[in-house]
Formats: C-alpha cells, sequence, structure tokens
C-alpha cells in the first residue's frame, strides 16, 4: 500500500533483542523478531554482556521482524532503540569496546554504592542533590568499580555509554544519550536534566570521565542518519532517521500511551514496575521511588520490585505445574489464601526497601498448608509488594483511573482479577505485550514527524487496549484483599 510509513522499533533487554515493524499511518504492527542473548555471571554477583552479541541479535531480529511483515527495508523511514537501563558500556579512542558490558542487575558495585552514597550524604543527601537515590544497579558505582579493578583499563576510557547509547552509536557513529536513560545513571539531575560532572570528578579528579559523557539529545530528536555499512548489513533504507531511543521503561511508556497524567503502567515481568507520566519533577520523599525524566518531554516516577514472575516460576517448579495447572490452583484457593502469606523477597527486595532479605511463608497450619494456598500465596505477595509501590506513588499525588497491564503475568486472566483486587482499579492490557519495541517504533514515527505535538496522535492510533482483557475490581473481593494485604504489611514490618 502505497501510504504505508513503516518504523522499526528495538527493544535490547537482558533475555534478548526484539524487533517490531510498525505502519504509523494504520497503526498495525506488521511483523515481529526476536533473538537471544547470554549472561555473563560470577561471583559476588557478577552480571555482564558481551556487546557483539547485542550487535548480532539486533541483526537477526530485524531480519526476522522484516521477513514477517513482508515488507522491504528499503521502506523503512526511520528506526528507535529501547535498552535496557543502567548498563556501563566503555569505549576507548579507538570506539572499540574495552569490556563486557556491567548490567543493571549486578550487585558486584554494592561496596563502592555505599561509598559514593555516603560522600553524597546518604539517601536523603542524594535525593537533594541529584534527585534519585543511587542504588547498586546505577551506572555511577561501576564507574569507580571499573576505576578499581582495571586501572589500566579505565586510563583509556574514551566514552561512556548506556547500552542504547551503545547501539545509536554503532547505528550513527554518534554519542549522545536521551534524558530518561539518562536519569538512571547517578550522574544525572533529574530536577535540571543535567550530568553532575563533580561527582564523575569526585570518582576521577583528572577529569577525563566528564570528557567521555555523550551530549543530552531530547527525546523527539533525531540521533542522525544510520550509517551507510550498517544500513546494508541491516538490509534497511540508509536515509533511515535514527530517533533518540531511551530505556526500556521510557519506551515502555510510549508503548502503552502513558504519555499524560492518569495513566499508569504496570509490568508484570521477571520483576515488576509501576510508572505513570508527570508534568513536573515532583521528587518524592520516599527513597524507593525513582522520579526518572520520561523520553517524552516529562517525568516517570517508578518503583521497581526485584520478584516477580520469576517467583511464582519457582513455586511452579517446586509443585510441578505448568502455567494452566498453577493459574488453575490459584483460582481453586480463597483471597488470603487461608492465612498463608509469603513474602517472595527472594532476590532481595527493592520495594519494599530490603535488599537482604529473603523469601518466608507464614501463617501455615495442618489444614491450610495446601497446593492452592501456596499457589496463591506468592501470586498475592509479589502483588503486594506492587500495591506497596503503588501506595507511594499515590502518596505523591499520582492519581489514576486504570492500571495498563504488560509482562508475562499480564496473560493470566486470575491474575489479572487479584491485581484489580489488591488495587481497587479496573485494569486492562495493551494488544501489544511488546509494549518497549512499540514505544520505540512510535518514537520513531514522532522523531521522523518533526513535530514535538504529534506524540498523542501516534499513541492514539498505535496503542491498542484489549477490551476482552477489561476487568474490574469486584466490591467484596477488594475488601479480603485490603484484609489480605494488611497481614503483608505487619510481616513485612517483622523484617
Amino acid at each position: 500500500m502505497a501510504n504505508q510509513q513503516l518504523f522499526l522499533g528495538i527493544d535490547c533487554g537482558t533475555q534478548g533483542t526484539k524487533a517490531l515493524i510498525l505502519d504509523a499511518t494504520s497503526g498495525h504492527v506488521l511483523g515481529h523478531g526476536s533473538a537471544a542473548h547470554t549472561m555473563i555471571s560470577g561471583a559476588d554477583g557478577r552480571r555482564e554482556q558481551d556487546t557483539a552479541q547485542w550487535l548480532d541479535a539486533f541483526t537477526q531480529a530485524t531480519h526476522q521482524a522484516l521477513a514477517s511483515a513482508g515488507v522491504d527495508g528499503q521502506a523503512i523511514l526511520g528506526l528507535s532503540v529501547s535498552g535496557q537501563q543502567h548498563g556501563l558500556v566503555l569505549l576507548d579512542e579507538q570506539g572499540q569496546v574495552l569490556r563486557p558490558a556491567k548490567l543493571w542487575c549486578d550487585t558486584e558495585s554494592t561496596p563502592q554504592n555505599d561509598r559514593l552514597l555516603a560522600h553524597l550524604g546518604g539517601e536523603s543527601g542524594s535525593l537533594e542533590r541529584l534527585g534519585v537515590v543511587i542504588a547498586p544497579g546505577y551506572t555511577v558505582s561501576k564507574l569507580l568499580w571499573t576505576r578499581e579493578h582495571y586501572p589500566q583499563l579505565f586510563n583509556r576510557i574514551a566514552s561512556i555509554l548506556l547500552p542504547h547509547d551503545f547501539l545509536n552509536h554503532w547505528l550513527t557513529g554518534r554519542h549522545c544519550s536521551e534524558y530518561g536513560d539518562a536519569s538512571g545513571t547517578g550522574y544525572f539531575n533529574v530536577r535540571t536534566r543535567q550530568w553532575d560532572v563533580q561527582l564523575l570528578q569526585h570518582i576521577d579528579p583528572s577529569g577525563r570521565l566528564q570528557s567521555a559523557l555523550p551530549q543530552l539529545i531530547e527525546a523527539h530528536q533525531p540521533v542522525g542518519r544510520i550509517l551507510p555499512a550498517v544500513a546494508a548489513h541491516l538490509g534497511i533504507n540508509p536515509d533511515a532517521v535514527v530517533a533518540s531511543g531511551g530505556g526500556d521503561n521510557m519506551m515502555g511508556a510510549i508503548g502503552t500511551g502513558n504519555i499524560q497524567p492518569g495513566v499508569i503502567t504496570m509490568s508484570l515481568g521477571s520483576s515488576g514496575t509501576v510508572y505513570a507520566y508527570a508534568a513536573e519533577p515532583a521528587v518524592s520523599a520516599q527513597p524507593s521511588v525513582a522520579t526518572f525524566c520520561s523520553s517524552s518531554g516529562g517525568w516517570l516516577p517508578l518503583i521497581c520490585t526485584m520478584n516477580l514472575t520469576n517467583a511464582t516460576g519457582v513455586m511452579r517448579e517446586l509443585l510441578e505445574l505448568d502455567i494452566e495447572a498453577f493459574n488453575a490452583w490459584v483460582a481453586a484457593a480463597p483471597i488470603g489464601a487461608e492465612g498463608v502469606c509469603m513474602l517472595p523477597f527472594l532476590n532481595g527486595e527493592r520495594v519494599p526497601a530490603l535488599p537482604h532479605a529473603t523469601g518466608s511463608l507464614f501463617g501455615l497450619t495442618t489444614t491450610n498448608l495446601t497446593r492452592a494456598n501456596l499457589c496463591r500465596a506468592v501470586v498475592e505477595g509479589t502483588t503486594f509488594g506492587l500495591r506497596y509501590g503503588l501506595d507511594l506513588l499515590r502518596a505523591n499525588g499520582l492519581e489514576a483511573q486504570s492500571i495498563r497491564l504488560i509482562g508475562g503475568g499480564s496473560k493470566s486472566p486470575i491474575w489479572r482479577q487479584i491485581v484489580a483486587d489488591i488495587m481497587d482499579t479496573t485494569v486492562i492490557c495493551t494488544e501489544q505485550s511488546e509494549a518497549a519495541a512499540l514505544g520505540a517504533a512510535i518514537q520513531a514515527a514522532w522523531c521522523h514527524s518533526g513535530s514535538p505535538d504529534s506524540l498523542a496522535d501516534l499513541c492514539e492510533r498505535c496503542v491498542k487496549l484489549d477490551p476482552a482483557s477489561e476487568t474490574r475490581p469486584i466490591a467484596e473481593h477488594v475488601a479480603a484483599s485490603q484484609k489480605a494485604y494488611e497481614c503483608y504489611q505487619q510481616y513485612v514490618a517483622t523484617l
């Protein structure tokens, strides 16, 4: 069709890279592709990835998406990259990668983060200065860690990039960053939207790090055109514009139409996130709330829990249940699981802030220790963590008529009902579960349009809600869920 406007959205995550082809004229997604990544894991919480894998996966996923859409890559007008946040990619003068990328889930730099946090004056000092509380996952402690463990390599740093910045550099040859993803570095002030160069000078007084920072650009600005050799390699149009891209949560916000107040996005993935758009940087006094910038020109207050489908997955494996059987047992148990309460903090926990906690089961008796109650308790326990986070956001002035659910857990009707009842809010899924890749494609179309005002129209056209998934809270369920949540809160208080 002559009037199609085709854009490529890429989401480079921890598990793999996903690609999607969007026709911005009709708002339809025409094709998908994906390719997996592997992790380099080590003692002390090392979690790294070889950046060459990202480039291979990017290429494979793009070829697959073009083939599945049945479109000619020469028709692609623009592309945009969503990337896992907080990762550290270091380049030398020649643009070569110095070592594997340290990821958001890497905790090896915890001692360095503790020292940097002390330097900032603790949580309140960090909030006052940066607008966020730096955590071990953030980029800043990874720089200090590199300096202490690889001093020779540290001296060769010419460029400091986040994963999505690195992919943009591969595509265009330019070093730049946009405000949303930059918010998660720990050396960026979310109120003034500027790098905190003094903090980098504290890590290295030579000023080297400051000169290695990428240039900051606005979310609707292009990074540039794709390099001819890369365009040929990917099989796409060499005139395609490369949009700013952003972090996966920021792109997920665009991909769920969460670009104005009143919408909440909740992701039920291996970890859980809840976020909402804000027009002003109203920084919460709660250290657990990260007031990141959005990739649509505002802010994106966000909470993240470390345990979600990873916890339900462990319970399924223990009881040897497939997803259907697991969901049937969850549905068979009453709300509150007859008093069985699980604190599913298998990875420690960020919200509630219990980094050294482990998982626990409370309230077991000879009569309530059943499969159904265990299955129900793990789903309720993970969802209570999200409710705890949502309450923190609500205390900071967030109001919402409905929650847009994404991620693997959102496919379960019983889990959707549990979320609706615990949050006392209607929930609905978006048709596209790959919200970050869709958000990237929409952002590419926005950038290509050249109009800062066109984003709302694009979201209206391209973000489709799935009416069949709409789930409303049931009044008597809400009351029973509230009781169970209060029990959960009491057990959390004992930790």
